[in-house]
């Protein structure tokens, strides 16, 4: 009976339905029974109905114990409108379900619900584009000023940093992003916090739990600076927020029996009615706070809660998406709802259930719901708003991982570089400021960058003791290198003579180490001074 754990998907809405009618169809009892002098054979009652259910979805890992039996009554409706049962005439969609001795059975036909055709994207595709570096303005000259504090760096680490050849860097201009606007930084926020939330809910793509086009950047950011000391979002029109009626109702429950208003007069049953006025409040909203657009996405967090700080986070981002009226409702509310809970003080609520059951029961249909009236967003609700409950003073702080890389990546964007002529790629670590050389410079590079090899060749030649004299002096002639001043080819050769092999190879080495002499030791090409 506990089923078959749903994680987090594509449609887990739909396959916990699917997943459930299944349960119950290949689970309950079916018996014959007498109605009217006649005898339905594979059929049931509604009570026993009632009954399996009940235990059922408390005994499942997806719903949890905090089922009611009302709660499974409710459902049960919904699966006679569904045509999932039917009465033993074939009736269902207008008749209502009783909890009594009246006979259902099952159709023949398979009730489950299907899936959306259209695939899914496996590539992250359906994320909103992040803002790249490949807008940019060239700096006026006055900018191009080196700073104070500067550091040196060499040719063969800007060689091997950038991978670009040495020959081929001719000019390079400073370039900046033109200056980046609200619009845009809105769309960073939404691309990077839609981004963050496929993460923290371990899936490799949002398509069938978020669709980017119901979130607002605009939101996202209003959510994370414009709160008060209390952490509360701050509403800049004050018409869009809580009357003063139902504020002030929820305070006097909060601070029970210290009500700040001293004028109201208290009675019998006072802390009842006040109750019921904040109830009638949030359940005439024309939709729940955590909206029908972010429906799949909390039914995902629900297949997280067993892990608490992985539910915590998902509950963060997700919580940032609300618009900033809902956001500031469903704060203040689960603070209402923790504080009567934990309040000794305050008399009992009900006289049947307890001030816990109450509360849940009352605010969850108010604050998690489903646009399909053929949902379980009345089971879910229940075990995702207990949670947010007793985790609402951690579930409304901003991510500080996200936070953190949004602020990078604008400080990144903001960032002078350096453009090179002909090249597009962007080098975010490359130097702020870059001093002008000479022409013959590289090229003087070039020569003292074959200094080295052909040492070693002539060092390697003078010791085969293999070869014969007449070979070494035929090869010393073959070798031939760019002299520093003329650039025209020398040979090994003093005065055309050789005059003997041991000698020739002394005056060959003094040649070496004369022509090598006048190299530039170790200049660099360029200096790149980077602050």
């Amino acid at each position: 009976m506990e089923g078959e754990v749903i994680g987090p998907g594509p449609y887990r809405a739909t396959k916990l339905w699917n997943e459930t009618i299944k349960l119950f169809r290949g689970g309950l009892p079916l018996r014959r029974h007498w109605a009217h002098f006649r005898c339905y054979d594979w059929s049931f009652t509604g009570s026993e109905a009632v009954d399996y259910l009940h235990e059922l979805l408390r005994r499942n890992n997806n719903f949890g114990p905090e089922v009611t039996r009302y709660q499974t009554l409710q459902l049960l409706r919904k699966f006679l409108k569904a045509h999932v049962i039917e009465d033993i005439k074939g009736r269902h969609g207008t008749e209502n379900f009783e909890d009594s001795g009246q006979l259902y059975r099952f159709p023949t036909l398979s009730p489950l619900k299907s899936f959306p055709a259209r695939p899914l994207l496996k590539d992250g595709g359906d994320l909103p584009r992040l803002i790249r570096w490949d807008d940019y303005e060239e700096l006026p000259q006055s900018e191009n000023v080196a700073p104070q504090k500067t550091r040196v760096m060499t040719s063969d680490l800007w060689n091997k940093r950038h991978s670009v050849a040495i020959g081929d860097v001719h000019e390079c201009k400073l370039i900046r992003r033109k200056e980046i606007s609200v619009k845009q930084v809105d769309h960073i926020w939404k691309s990077m916090t839609a981004a963050h939330l496929q993460r923290v809910l371990g899936l490799v793509s949002l398509d069938g739990v978020l669709n980017p086009a119901h979130v607002s950047g605009k939101h996202i950011v209003h959510n994370v600076f414009s709160v008060n000391k209390s952490g509360v979002v701050v509403l800049e029109n004050k018409a869009e927020d809580m009357p003063y009626w139902v504020v002030s109702a929820m305070k006097c429950l909060a601070s029970w029996p210290n009500c700040s208003d001293s004028r109201q007069q208290l009675y019998p049953g006072f802390e009842r009615d006040v109750l019921r006025t904040v109830g009638d409040y949030f359940q005439r909203l024309k939709e729940p706070l955590l909206t029908f657009h972010l429906y799949e996405v909390f039914v995902n967090i629900l297949g997280l809660l067993q892990d608490r700080e992985v539910a915590t986070e998902a509950l963060q981002v997700s919580c940032l998406l609300l618009p900033p009226p809902n956001r500031r409702r469903l704060q203040l509310l689960l603070r209402l709802m923790a504080r009567v809970c934990q309040n000794p003080q305050l008399p009992p609520l009900n006289d049947f259930i307890s001030t816990r059951t109450l509360m849940v029961q009352m605010f969850s249909h108010c604050v998690l719901g489903s646009g399909d009236e053929m949902d379980l967003d009345e089971l879910l609700a229940t075990k995702l708003v207990t949670f947010m409950m007793e985790h609402q003073s951690t579930i409304f702080l901003v991510p500080a991982k996200l936070r953190r890389q949004v602020e990078e990546h604008l400080s990144h964007l903001k960032r002078v570089q350096i453009k090179y002529a002909g090249s597009d790629t962007d080098f975010s670590a490359s130097p702020a400021f870059c001093k002008q050389i000479r022409r013959a410079e590289p090229e003087e590079q070039k020569v003292v960058g074959t200094r080295v090899p052909l040492h070693e060749l002539l060092e390697g030649l003078i010791a085969d003791k293999e070869l014969p004299a007449k070979d070494k002096r035929k090869r010393m002639k073959q070798i031939s290198f760019p002299c520093c001043a003329s650039q025209k080819p020398c040979h090994p050769v003093i005065n055309g003579a050789w005059s003997s092999p041991q000698h020739d190879i002394h005056l060959q080495q003094k040649c070496v180490s004369t022509r090598l002499s006048h190299q530039p030791s170790s200049s660099e090409p360029f200096n790149l001074v980077k602050t």
